[in-house]
């Protein structure tokens, strides 16, 4: 059986060949805080790039679907693909979440979540990065208490009147849209911290 017949069977594929190769080059290197940081990396990876799809693509092709009168709406999208996506999206935020706080804890940097104050000066590591993680912390809320019970009215989950799916689809997109803006400069943070973050923002 071939596994990159299903996604399950890719992301193993894709899983097995980084270890594989990780050890090739320097099996005395990887350890718990890598392996923390790679996780953290590569939830936001899914995470935010299923963001960035529902902002650039997915809402404004339903808008376009909606204003075409004569096409073939977007009932596909709404039945098909919303529900998969969002299952996708709501747990990688978990996943990044977790493996955030994990890696930050791991490598003794939970001073970032109080900015990097805890000492008798500004640790600016954990200053930049703590940054990224509170825009992480308010986006996980988001995600969460505002566009995924909202979504489920959207997507016929839970019922809802009409007017309550007008009122949850503006809500939900307006929490997506603040996510969408805060994660250019979260993702700015989370790399300015490992590249050079006392030479100032952003790289």
């Amino acid at each position: 059986m071939n596994p990159l017949n299903s996604v399950k069977g890719a992301i193993t594929t894709g899983v097995v060949l980084a270890l594989l190769l990780t050890f090739a080059i320097s099996p005395t290197v990887f350890n718990e805080f890598q392996l923390a940081r790679w996780l953290h990396i590569l939830a936001g990876v899914m995470w935010i790039g299923l963001l960035y799809y529902f902002n650039v693509v997915q809402t404004p092709g339903l808008a376009a679907a909606a204003a075409d009168k004569g096409g073939p709406g977007g009932a596909g999208i709404t039945k098909y693909l919303a529900p998969v996506a969002l299952k996708w999206f709501r747990w990688a935020a978990v996943a990044t979440w977790l493996t955030g706080f994990w890696y930050l804890a791991r490598g003794k940097n939970l001073g970032a979540f109080a900015l990097g104050m805890g000492g008798e000066s500004v640790n600016m590591y954990q200053l930049v990065i703590g940054i990224g993680a509170w825009l992480g912390t308010i986006m996980i809320f988001n995600v969460w208490v505002l566009i995924w019970p909202n979504q489920k009215k959207i997507l016929g989950i839970v019922p809802a009147t009409d007017d309550e799916k007008a009122k949850a689809r503006k809500t939900a997109g307006l929490a997506s849209r603040t996510n969408f803006v805060l994660s250019i400069p979260m993702l700015m943070c989370m790399a300015a911290a490992g590249h050079g973050a006392n030479a100032g923002l952003p790289f």
